[in-house]
C-alpha cells in the first residue's frame, strides 16, 4: 500500500535534486566523469555511525574512495559482506591503500564492554571484548572511564588492520607482488581530525 510521501523523505529528494543541481552548474562534466570512471586508491573499513562519512573527513570526492561501513568497523572473518567488498577493491578497482578506521565516542566499542545485553549485536560485538579482555591490565589502568573507551577505540583499530593481512584476498595480492598497505586511523568527533595509529602494514 502506498500513501502520501513522507515529508522527511520527500524532504531528501528535494535536496538530492538541488545537490545535482548545484553541482552541474558549478562543473557540467562531473557526472559524465564519475559515470567513465571509479578509480579510486583507498578502500576505506569505517564505522557505520552517521557522523563519519569517509569522503567527507578525508576531503575526496565520490569516486575517490571505496567504503565499507559496519558497526564499530570490524574486519570479521566470517563477513561475506566485507570480504566481498575487500576483494573487489583489491582485484579489481586495484586499490593502493586499505584504511580501517574507528573513532572516538563510538557507541558499538561502549555497548561491547558496558555490561548490558544488546540482543544481535552483542554477537558482533564479540571480537571488541576479545581486544578489551587481551589488554584488561593496561586498560585497568587508565582513567576516566571516556579515556579508557578512547584507548579501547585505539586497541580495537590496531587488531583489525593485524587482520587484513591474513584475508585470501591480501594473501594473493602479497603472492602476486601487489602493491598494498594496511592503516590504522581514529577519527575525533570533538575536532574533526584523524589521528594515524603509526600501525601501517605492508602487505606486499
Amino acid at each position: 500500500m502506498s500513501g502520501p510521501p513522507d515529508p522527511e523523505i520527500r524532504a531528501l529528494l528535494e535536496r538530492n535534486v538541488a545537490w545535482a543541481r548545484q553541482r552541474t552548474l558549478q562543473d557540467p562534466d562531473y557526472f559524465r566523469r564519475l559515470v567513465a570512471l571509479q578509480a579510486p586508491r583507498f578502500f576505506w573499513i569505517g564505522c557505520a555511525d552517521s557522523r563519519v562519512p569517509a569522503n567527507v573527513i578525508t576531503g575526496l570526492e565520490p569516486g575517490e574512495v571505496f567504503v565499507h561501513r559496519n558497526v564499530a568497523n570490524l574486519v570479521n572473518p566470517s563477513d561475506l559482506n566485507m570480504l566481498a567488498a575487500l576483494q573487489y577493491a583489491v582485484e579489481v578497482l586495484r586499490v593502493r591503500h586499505v584504511i580501517v578506521c574507528g573513532h572516538y565516542g563510538c557507541g558499538g566499542v561502549r555497548a561491547a564492554v558496558d555490561g548490558r545485553r544488546h540482543g544481535l549485536i552483542d554477537h558482533w560485538l564479540e571480537p571488541i571484548r576479545d581486544v578489551a579482555r587481551a589488554h584488561a591490565d593496561e586498560l585497568a589502568g587508565i582513567g576516566p572511564d571516556e579515556r579508557r573507551l578512547e584507548r579501547l577505540c585505539e586497541l580495537v583499530v590496531r587488531a583489525q588492520v593485524a587482520r587484513v593481512p591474513a584475508t585470501p584476498t591480501v594473501k594473493d595480492a602479497r603472492r602476486s607482488g601487489q602493491l598494498l598497505s594496511v592503516h590504522g586511523w581514529v577519527y575525533g568527533l570533538e575536532d574533526g581530525l584523524i589521528r594515524d595509529l603509526g600501525v601501517t602494514a605492508g602487505a606486499a
